[in-house]
């Protein structure tokens, strides 16, 4: 909960950064100075990030790198590996790599579990139709044995 606290924060807080200036904004996103200046960057950090393949700004058609929301999100997880725990650039490709399979596999489950419950449901089902008989010809009355006592 800390954790989604914090990243909602952080959101917040680059809207207000960039609402009280004037955005460098086109169609795709931020450009390489607005992002530079709203996260205290140099832009040749950005473009080391992205030469080590830890961010893919996207292009407009004149060259320029494009930062979306998605490209701030991941920044953010960056700069925090980086500037708050220390870790270097290899480990921060490590821990994003990992991160991505984790989400994909927490997909992958959600999935599976639904898939698994469609099943039970269907089974359950066809057990409940199954024990009651449909075409018996003569009703079955359960054979009652006594005891001697």
């Amino acid at each position: 909960m800390k954790g989604l606290y914090k990243e909602l924060k952080t959101k917040e807080n680059r809207e207000l950064k960039m609402a009280g200036r004037e955005k460098k904004r086109a169609k795709a996103g931020y450009m390489i100075s607005s992002v530079a200046e709203l996260y205290k960057l140099h832009p040749q950090t950005l473009r080391l990030y992205e030469r080590v393949g830890l961010l893919k700004p996207s292009r407009s058609q004149g060259n320029t790198r494009l930062y979306t929301d998605s490209d701030l999100e991941r920044l953010e997880v960056i700069l925090t590996l980086a500037r708050d725990m220390g870790v270097n650039l290899a480990g921060i490709e490590i821990i994003l790599n990992m991160r991505e399979k984790m989400m994909e596999m927490e997909q992958q489950m959600g999935e599976f579990a639904q898939v698994v419950q469609q099943e039970l449901s269907r089974v359950a089902a066809s057990y409940a139709r199954e024990r009651t008989p449909r075409h018996a010809i003569v009703r079955a009355t359960p054979k009652v044995v006594r005891t001697q006592s």
